[in-house]
């Protein structure tokens, strides 16, 4: 096996360092285009990945996945490392064998862990985001609900179905946005900014201040919506004059 051994104190020192082979299988499918990410997130709960821990950080590390650069962003103790998403937010990477943690970067320290530790602790630091094999062949963002659910050992329900919003979500968020003076209609469709788009149409006439005064209370009634907080991984405001 290329890389490191696992240390013989952990309690996973029985592992050879592979990966899952169903979480292989998933990620494989991803790579060719047959594959969902919430099928890879079934696949790795009750599984074990390994996290990083580099014995210095002085130096600048990038890892590119889909043409966009994560930079090392901040450290944790004991040198774990934190990688940045292409939208800003701060993500913890986690391997799926010794083999893909060599591949991006030799000088890591595999830390075995099952999943469910792993994703509570991102959630305990306020990283939002797993990234799945940073250095490859198949890099993967797992979405903040979806770490949530992992850290929960909780099944993760997407709020986007087979390009539909979730029904539940869809109806949750048509509830508290409607009441907003000033919104005629709301819908909720899959975004192409975000996770989900809100479609608010508005009363005719709004000037500009009047624009901004209702969405800072479309937004202030999203946010109070608790199933949006726990199942929507990020949201767009799509406002429109009513016809």
């Amino acid at each position: 096996m290329t890389g490191r051994e696992l240390p013989p104190s952990s309690p996973f020192a029985g592992d050879d360092g592979s990966a899952d082979p169903a979480v292989a299988a998933a990620l494989a499918a991803l790579q060719d285009g047959s594959g969902t990410v919430p099928a890879l997130v079934d696949a790795l709960a009750g599984t074990r990945v390994l996290v990083p821990v580099l014995a210095e950080l002085e130096v600048e590390d990038v890892v590119v996945h889909d043409g966009h650069a994560h930079t090392v962003d901040k450290e944790a103790s004991a040198g774990i490392v934190a990688l940045q998403a292409p939208d800003g937010r701060t993500a913890l990477p986690v391997f799926t064998s010794v083999a893909t943690m060599a591949a991006w970067r030799t000088d890591a320290r595999p830390v075995p862990s099952d999943v469910a530790r792993a994703a509570l602790s991102a959630v305990t630091e306020g990283w939002e985001v797993l990234v799945v094999d940073p250095g490859g062949p198949t890099t993967v963002l797992v979405p903040r609900p979806a770490v949530w659910a992992l850290a929960q050992q909780e099944p993760w329900r997407p709020a986007v179905i087979a390009e539909r919003v979730d029904p539940e979500v869809r109806d949750a968020i048509v509830a508290a946005v409607a009441t907003v003076p000033g919104v005629v209609s709301v819908d909720a469709v899959p975004g192409s900014r975000a996770e989900v788009a809100v479609v608010v149409a508005l009363v005719a006439g709004l000037d500009r201040a009047g624009l901004d005064a209702v969405l800072a209370q479309v937004n202030g009634a999203l946010a109070g919506v608790e199933l949006v907080a726990t199942r929507v991984d990020s949201v767009e405001l799509r406002p429109r004059a009513a016809g």
